[in-house]
């Protein structure tokens, strides 16, 4: 499989993405998109992964073995945070989108079958991070300090047009006191321009000696981009078009997110202390917003 897969490359049965270890190329992370019409069903089975049901844009019923939960969801990823659902491995699940809706379905391959359970938006942390046009903000809906999961960590970042996120460059493809070992998936939304006209932004992977790896790509609505290893960052929003990525990561070790800044770059988190926060974030709350 490719590392950058356009809208619709990775369609599979129902779903319009389907990347799993096996089409990765690894052996954790996963990742499929469901876009549903109104009053639709997809059932399914989570086999050997840990999954979260997320809204991207719309709301759903799920259904899992005998247990049922409503995910209220949000018009689109730019409007507010979402709820979601947790799957365990070894389920039958069904989800049907009364409105119709986006969904994603980040993954990872478990070992434990965990409690199916509901993640109301009042407890997503909402984290600021950066400064000046370094800032952005990150949703930790499913990381180690916010949620309980077996191997799966799952973050969404929403970064002002113009700035950049993923920055400085960092990687985490060995396991050191530094870094662990994590397969990483991007998924990207980009808000639209005031007339409609979809965006675009940029993301940027580099590797490093034993781990080639090159991209340099414009990214839109429903682009992923798959770092096995390497340097990634920064995600470039460009001017007036809002950028939206889901970040998937999960590997052999202890569930944990460390990385190593590139060193070239590494001296500009020591620049942020003397800018201020970009004042039009948090771009999205629990509360819905009204943007496209």
């Amino acid at each position: 499989m490719s590392h950058l897969l356009r809208r619709g490359e990775g369609r599979t049965g129902p779903f319009e993405l389907a990347v799993t270890p096996a089409s990765a190329g690894w052996g954790y992370s996963g990742l499929r998109v469901l876009d549903m019409g109104i009053g639709q069903r997809v059932s399914f089975h989570t086999g050997d992964a840990e999954t979260i049901v997320l809204p991207l844009s719309g709301g759903c019923d799920v259904t899992c073995d005998d247990e049922r939960l409503t995910l209220t969801g949000r018009r689109s990823v730019f409007s507010r945070v979402t709820d979601f659902a947790y799957l365990p491995r070894d389920s039958s699940v069904t989800i049907r989108a009364g409105n119709g809706g986006r969904f994603a379905l980040p993954s990872a391959l478990a070992t434990s079958k965990l409690p199916f359970r509901y993640g109301p938006a009042e407890s997503v942390p909402v984290e600021l991070r950066g400064a000046g046009q370094a800032s952005r903000q990150v949703n930790n809906f499913c990381t180690p300090e916010s949620f309980e999961a077996e191997r799966l960590i799952a973050v969404e970042v929403l970064t002002p047009g113009g700035n950049w996120s993923s920055y400085p460059p960092h990687k985490h493809d060995e396991t050191t006191e530094d870094e662990i070992a994590l397969e990483e998936i991007y998924y990207f939304e980009v808000a639209g321009s005031p007339s409609g006209a979809p965006g675009a932004g940029f993301q940027r992977v580099y590797g490093h000696p034993g781990h080639d790896i090159d991209i340099c790509a414009e990214v839109r609505s429903g682009d992923v981009v798959l770092i096995p290893y390497g340097w990634h960052g920064p995600s470039m929003a460009a001017p007036g078009y809002d950028l939206y990525y889901l970040n998937v990561m999960a590997g052999a070790g202890e569930r944990r997110w460390l990385f190593s800044d590139d060193p070239v770059h590494g001296w500009v988190r020591g620049s942020w202390s003397h800018q201020e926060m970009d004042p039009r974030l948090p771009l999205t709350s629990i509360r819905e917003r009204r943007r496209s």
